[in-house]
Order: structure tokens, then C-alpha cells, then sequence
């Protein structure tokens, strides 16, 4: 019935943490010194503005799809009360329990998800760190050894 509006009180949150954190991140990279330069761990991976906007992402689209089959299926209305739950005090008890049960489990499903794809983007990154350093060793060492 109100099953969706978990996901985006979320995603409400999420993105208003997501500008603060986005603000910080502009503040930090302000804040270097001329000649400050960002190492490629840092320059090359990818803000976790951007991580925590891919949470907002999910939360919302789910929400909208959500919403868009309870209104297809009659549940919610363009009119006041909207959600067709909130005209019998029956029915609310059960809309509230469908939002504690399915709203909530659905919401941290879908950031259960979201901390995989971080998981998972920071062990690339870090892979691709890796890499990166063990190349420019291999041509540093070659260059040290064309200049003897």
C-alpha cells in the first residue's frame, strides 16, 4: 500500500547527506596548496559523492516504480487522502505494518546492494592502483638503467 515510501524517505536522506559530503569534498580539494598535487590514489578514484548519489539512484528509481504500480492497481490516488489506506483506520494499521515489514526490507536490500558495488568499486580501484604503481616502478627502473 505505502510500501515505497520507505525507499524514498532514503533516498530523501541520502541525497541531502550526499550534498554535504559533496561540499566537503570540494572544500578538501580547495584547500591544497599550490604545490599540493594529488597522488593518482586519490585523483583516480571515484568520489564518494558519486558512490553515495549511485544509493540515491537505486532508491528513488525503485520508489518510483514502486508508485507507479500502486497507482495502477488503485492504492494510491491523485486526490486527498491519497494513499486509499488513510480513509479506514483498518486498513491504515495494515498499510503502517506493510511499511515496517516490506518497506523497510526492501530498503535495505537495495543498500545491501549499494555497499556491494562500493565493495566491489574499491577492489578494482585498488587493483588498478596496483597496477598503476607497479608500471611506473617497471619505468622508472627502465629510464635509471638507459641513463647509466
Amino acid at each position: 500500500m505505502a510500501c515505497f515510501l520507505v525507499p524514498a524517505a532514503e533516498a530523501v536522506v541520502s541525497a541531502a547527506v550526499n550534498k554535504g559530503v559533496k561540499n566537503a569534498e570540494k572544500n578538501e580539494i580547495s584547500n591544497l596548496g599550490e604545490g599540493e598535487v594529488l597522488v593518482y590514489d586519490e585523483a583516480h578514484r571515484i568520489p564518494f559523492s558519486e558512490k553515495l548519489s549511485w544509493l540515491t539512484k537505486l532508491l528513488l528509481g525503485g520508489s518510483v516504480l514502486l508508485m507507479f504500480e500502486h497507482i495502477w492497481h488503485g492504492e494510491v490516488t491523485l486526490f486527498f487522502p491519497f494513499l486509499t489506506a488513510m480513509s479506514d483506520p483498518a486498513a491504515k494499521a495494515e498499510m503502517l505494518h506493510e511499511m515496517g515489514t516490506v518497506g523497510v526490507s526492501m530498503a535495505l536490500i537495495i543498500t545491501g546492494v549499494w555497499i556491494g558495488m562500493v565493495l566491489a568499486s574499491d577492489a578494482i580501484e585498488k587493483r588498478a592502483i596496483r597496477s598503476f604503481k607497479k608500471e611506473k616502478k617497471a619505468l622508472t627502473v627502465s629510464s635509471e638503467k638507459e641513463r647509466e
